[in-house]
């Protein structure tokens, strides 16, 4: 099979995703929530009709994501943009079925058109507990200062009127137990306003698909907080467990250049056009058959194909000698790596792949000029 992907090409395995989705309904199921697709996180339509049988609906962040998710899912989203743009506001109420704030000031200026609006679309509003356990700085919500949500301080008037739900969201790649820990200042904070609302959001974040998470726990959790809450639907949005482990990255080796004894296969990806939170995060990614630098294996340097001098990561160790023509092959690179993709360089965008559940290889899109030239023009 691996001969005939064409390359650069992301592989979505189908078995795999499927194997998160059972997970993740049986999760929904059991705690009685709500848990939906984060477009953000992942968004190859392609696979909207196998996920809408598993996931009780999505979320936007974007008129392009909510447009999409009404398109191909056959539903209106749950959407939250940081600030709406006037000009696309009537568009996203056509296709959200609810809206939730970054602002105050931004829930009572668009909240004239919302009334005025033929179908009814439940409001919510971001708020920031001010409480965090992501690390990196660069994916932390709650950081002093965020922009993200408001603060207890903001609603000394109470909940404006009209409000439906409140929205956290500070987590990123974590547990159950960070989520408990968070929803602990979260209920010490708001669960004042909880008898006037229908609904609260507890964002992404939620890596239930991961090897080791504790999803009894998180059922526990969640179960509890419906315990105390009753009248509250919750609602789990994540990213990452969607498509965790889902595919990788299909590579060649288009050179092997040496200088001052460093040697760097030159490949035909991208880390900042095609796998940019490998440079922002940053994180290493996996290679498949190779390691991290040592035992006097033969290693290199991996180099993108941009004029960007950081393209690149730091050595891995192969236990070969790598040729010219070889596959390079990064893991796990379907969540938060499509989506993020760019054309920096015209540098050609990775080709996007099925791999069924019947080992057929579907070709879904291949990119060429006029995807370049389309973006910029």
């Amino acid at each position: 099979m691996i001969e005939k992907i064409p390359s650069p090409a992301f592989v979505l395995e189908e078995k795999l995703l499927r194997k998160n989705l059972e997970l993740i309904a049986g999760v929904q199921r059991e705690a009685g929530v709500e848990i939906i697709l984060a477009l953000k996180g992942f968004a190859m339509w392609s696979v909207f009709p196998m996920i809408k049988k598993y996931l009780s609906g999505a979320t936007a962040s974007s008129l392009n994501e909510a447009r999409l998710i009404f398109e191909e899912m056959g539903c209106k989203a749950h959407t939250y943009c940081v600030a709406y743009l006037p000009d696309e506001f009537e568009e996203i109420m056509v296709y959200s079925s609810h809206l939730t704030f970054n602002s105050i000031n931004q829930y009572l200026h668009f909240k004239p058109q919302v009334d005025a609006f033929g179908t009814k679309i439940s409001c919510g509003i971001r708020v920031n507990p001010e409480y965090s356990e992501v690390k990196t700085a660069l994916y932390n919500p709650a950081a002093p200062g965020s922009r993200l949500g408001e603060v207890e301080d903001k609603f000394q008037n109470g909940l404006p009127d009209g409000v439906e739900g409140l929205h956290f969201h500070t987590l990123c790649e974590s547990s159950s137990y960070d989520l408990e820990k968070t929803l602990e200042v979260f209920e010490k904070k708001f669960s004042k306003f909880f008898s006037a609302l229908k609904w609260v959001n507890f964002g992404g974040g939620h890596l239930m698909t991961r090897e080791g998470y504790d999803t009894a726990h998180l059922v526990g959790i969640l179960k509890a907080f419906k315990n105390r809450y009753p009248h509250l639907a919750v609602i789990l949005e994540p990213g990452s467990a969607i498509a965790w482990e889902t595919g990788f990255l299909y590579s060649t080796v288009l050179d092997i250049h040496e200088s001052r004894g460093v040697k760097t296969l030159i490949t035909d990806i991208s880390f900042t056009g095609h796998m940019p939170d490998t440079l922002e995060m940053p994180y290493r990614p996996r290679i498949r058959g190779a390691s991290d630098q040592g035992n006097g294996k033969p290693t290199y340097r991996i180099g993108g194909t941009s004029c960007l001098s950081g393209d690149y990561m730091t050595e891995y160790s192969f236990e070969r000698e790598m040729q010219i023509g070889d596959p390079v092959i990064f893991e796990d690179m379907i969540h938060y790596t499509m989506v993020k993709t760019t054309t920096f360089n015209g540098v050609r965008h990775p080709s996007i792949c099925i791999l069924r559940e019947n080992g057929a290889l579907d070709l879904i899109r291949k990119f060429g000029y006029e995807d370049y030239k389309s973006k910029l023009s």
